[in-house]
């Protein structure tokens, strides 16, 4: 029996177009035979980058036994979670409930009007584990339904209740925003790091750029113990292990408190914000290492993830032939046979003490051994050049690596995400003075702009020509901070009132009156609730982008509207934060920016100027690391749609001239660069 998934446009379900399980994408057509033949739903989530995902496709919907099963008695939907995290929202939710624990793969049964009723994640094909076949599941549900129906729809009814119950719990709102807040969780995520192997938590360990980008605002106040749990944090991910030192980018997470066994497969999303998160510590500290990995991650973003109309890939699969990690992994012999030069060879194994047994299943996971100072001093050579030298050596070994069966790349580009590498593009081509990023971060903003832009809308997801599901509030947000960060890098004006126009279309399409955004629009149809998701995960909630993108857009519009509406967020939410920080970084940084407003530049110049002059004044807003400023610059005139900031700015004897303002509230203007730096102090 052929499925339905043949002309769908995910990647993910295209896997499953030849299963011979009668799979449907969601949608009308699946959910209408759901309520016609009163069949029970079994929702599959997952993503194409899944290794369990993939396992269970093999073990279970390639098998004829068990697809007789899921088409006889059950509407079989399969799902992207990328495409559709308003669904992965709210069935994730029940899951939870049901069994305390989540992942993907997602196996929900749902009644026909879609409230779930049992769920859990991975079913193998035979007990093991303390988990149940999945055959046994599949006829355990059919024989609850056939028998019990009217017991399985009250507890449906109990389950969403709970679970949107739950989803309002934290908006309470309150009259003001407490500072005590933000110290508190600060208190509480340095009482918490991991001194021993960095980062937060047991392993599994994750990445959790959100909670580093906090402490290096707070470093750049003095906060030395800040600066310290940062530094230590980004040294433990780059060793190596979680971090692919031969070809660039981050693995997804380490499966050990080491970070050096990695779950494999690699995400835009993670290596966006981390090379955006090393780009502000090589700022911050000057650390040529730093500089290092985030260019590297961002070179292999430019080189494995990008299609050429200019958008980014969703992800790497951890799979391919050798099986999870073959691609990344080395056995020992092949390592010496690639470096055969001695000096080459022994500058390699100093930097990674490479064990002869290995350290992975008897193949090598590179992960250093010394700080690269102390291995650099060892060979009579400055950082840097250490650090060339190094890079040469793992060029070598990529060339090599690229003879290898590749995994599967996730070719569909999700807008948010690729928001999340616009901001981090135009960040490093304005600080690294690199013309290649700043035009890569234009170039996947015209993408967006063309490609995933309809009538009053954005698109979620676009692959092959095609634009699909319109954007959530995340989509919104992201690109919402993005368009104002590439503001920022090359002053073209459009970012900004591209900015403004979304703003005011998120307001409109998600805002929920009773505090903060719904994830999906009213239009989104086929919900059970509208999911309003306030917890910050891989990627930042949509309700803290929100948040931190009206803060900035009201910085620089002076829209009281916009303020307002961010900081009712913040009031309704604040009280988690100090309880949970771990789980709410990109809301801190919201917090903080609430609590310590925007300083705001604006730098204005009459038309002949001289360039030389403009670049003096300019260079000095533009290229030291202020995270709690904003920044806007023009020639004379202007017209009513720049921002506010500018408005009313004269240049003083038609010299570039600098207003450094709070509350647009300005100090004296200044022509001299060093005026403005002693200014900005």
């Amino acid at each position: 029996m052929a499925n339905h998934l043949a002309n769908e446009n995910s990647p993910y379900l295209l896997q499953h177009a030849n299963n011979p399980v009668d799979w449907y994408p969601w949608g009308p057509e699946a959910l209408a035979r759901a309520r016609a033949e009163g069949k029970p739903i079994f929702l599959s989530i997952g993503y194409a980058a899944c290794h369990w995902c993939h396992v269970m496709a093999h073990e279970s919907f390639e098998d004829q036994a068990t697809a007789d099963l899921l088409n006889q008695h059950f509407i079989s939907i399969k799902v992207d979670r990328e495409e559709r995290p308003d669904l992965d929202s709210i069935y994730m939710a029940a899951v939870v409930t049901m069994t305390q624990q989540g992942g993907w793969p997602m196996s929900v049964f749902l009644t026909p009007d879609l409230k779930p009723f049992y769920g859990g994640t991975y079913f193998p094909p035979e007990p093991r584990h303390n988990l149940p076949a999945f055959r046994e599941v599949l006829r355990s549900v059919q024989a609850a339904w056939q028998q019990e129906r009217d017991q399985v729809v009250h507890v449906s009814e109990q389950i969403l209740a709970n679970i949107q119950n739950n989803s309002q719990l934290e908006f309470t709102q309150q009259n003001e925003i407490h500072p005590k807040i933000l110290s508190e969780a600060l208190t509480g995520l340095l009482s918490q790091y991991d001194w021993a192997y960095g980062g937060w938590g047991r392993a599994p360990k994750f990445p959790q750029p959100m909670m580093i980008e906090l402490l290096l605002t707070h470093a750049a106040d003095g906060n030395r113990e800040a600066l310290d749990a940062a530094r230590h944090a980004l040294d433990a991910m780059s060793r190596g292990g979680m971090y692919d030192v031969i070809g660039g980018g981050f693995h997804r997470y380490s499966t050990d408190s080491g970070w050096l066994v990695p779950h494999f497969e690699k995400m835009l999303y993670d290596n966006a914000q981390l090379a955006q998160v090393y780009l502000h510590a090589t700022l911050q500290t000057g650390n040529p290492y730093y500089r290092s990995v985030t260019e590297e991650t961002l070179d292999f973003m430019l080189r494995e993830m990008r299609h050429p109309l200019g958008g980014f890939f969703a992800s790497i699969d951890a799979d391919s032939e050798g099986g999870e990690g073959a691609f990344y992994t080395w056995p020992p012999a092949e390592v010496t046979a690639v470096l055969s030069g001695p000096d080459d060879f022994r500058l390699f194994t100093e930097s990674y003490g490479m064990p002869a047994e290995g350290n992975f299943d008897g193949r090598l996971i590179f992960q250093r051994s010394r700080q690269p100072e102390k291995t650099a001093a060892n060979f009579g050579m400055d950082e840097t050049a250490y650090l060339l030298q190094l890079k040469n050596l793992h060029t070598k070994l990529r060339i090599a690596r690229e003879a290898r069966s590749r995994p599967e790349t996730d070719t569909k580009i999700i807008l948010a995400w690729n928001a999340l590498a616009v901001s981090a593009f135009a960040e490093a081509g304005r600080y690294f003075d690199r013309s290649d990023y700043l035009r890569a971060a234009q170039q996947c903003a015209r993408f967006i702009l063309s490609a995933m832009t309809g009538t009053k809308t954005l698109f979620r997801s676009w692959r092959e020509g095609n634009a699909a599901i319109p954007a959530f509030l995340e989509d919104y947000a992201a690109f919402i901070l993005a368009l104002l960060t590439l503001y920022q890098a090359d002053g073209d004006v459009t970012w900004y009132q591209t900015a403004v126009r979304l703003a005011d279309e998120m307001i409109e399409k998600f805002q929920d009156p009773a505090g903060g955004f719904f994830d999906a629009s009213a239009l989104a149809g086929d919900l059970v609730y509208r999911p309003k998701d306030l917890q910050d995960n891989a990627t930042p909630s949509g309700n803290s982008l929100a948040t931190r993108s009206l803060l900035f857009l009201a910085a620089l519009s002076g829209e009281e509207l916009y303020q307002q509406t961010a900081e009712n967020s913040l009031k309704a939410v604040q009280e988690t934060l100090a309880q949970y920080p771990t789980a709410f970084g990109s809301w801190l940084q919201a917090l903080d920016l609430a609590l310590n407003p925007y300083r705001q530049v604006a730098i204005v110049w009459d038309a002949e100027a001289p360039a030389e002059k403009i670049s003096a004044l300019t260079a000095v807003a533009q290229k030291a690391y202020r995270p709690r400023c904003v920044y806007a610059r023009s020639p004379l005139p202007l017209t009513s749609d720049y921002p506010e900031l500018l408005q009313n700015r004269p240049a003083l004897n038609k010299a570039p001239t600098a207003y450094v303002c709070q509350h647009f509230v300005c100090q004296l203007p200044v022509t001299d660069p060093e005026d403005l730096r002693r200014q900005l102090g």
